[in-house]
């Protein structure tokens, strides 16, 4: 029995995130989060994308369970939602480490690093590896990938 595409991504855990995530604006949603943005007219200042375009990867983000609407109200101004970051959002704090790991070798900007992930107690820069179970790291040439139990044959 053949499997369809459709089959194999519904399987592929890329392809699932993907289907949340694989968007620029997404990523770029949940960087701005974890900068302490929660608001769409900030969104908006910080990365200049069309309201239209927002509103729907902000509307995806909710429903993929990223970020969670709550409403708020400034004095004398209507209620409005602000956008905070669940713990699957805040999660994605490793993912986002490593697109800047990887951007900052292979897309350089000439400019140096835009932020530096540090330890939060000792402002010692700190990376993102692969670590075995005992906690040996690993360089990537060492890690392959075998089939897991979701694996369509």
């Amino acid at each position: 029995m053949s499997t369809t595409p459709r089959e194999a991504n519904a399987r592929c855990s890329v392809a699932r995130s993907l289907e949340i995530l694989g968007e620029k604006w997404a990523l770029l949603i949940v960087r701005e989060a974890f900068f302490g943005v929660t608001r769409f007219a900030d969104f908006r200042a910080h990365l200049g994308v069309a309201p239209d375009v927002l509103t729907a990867r902000l509307e995806k983000l909710v429903d993929g369970g990223v970020l969670e609407r709550r409403p708020y109200r400034d004095q004398g101004q209507r209620q409005r939602d602000e956008y905070v970051l669940t713990e699957a959002g805040a999660a994605l704090k490793t993912v986002l480490a490593a697109f800047v790991a990887w951007g900052d070798v292979h897309r350089p900007s000439g400019f140096g690093p835009s932020v530096v992930y540090v330890e939060e107690t000792t402002e010692k820069p700190v990376r993102v590896a692969f670590l075995s179970d005992d906690g040996q790291e690993l360089a990537p040439e060492q890690v392959t990938t075998v089939p897991g139990p979701g694996w369509l044959s």
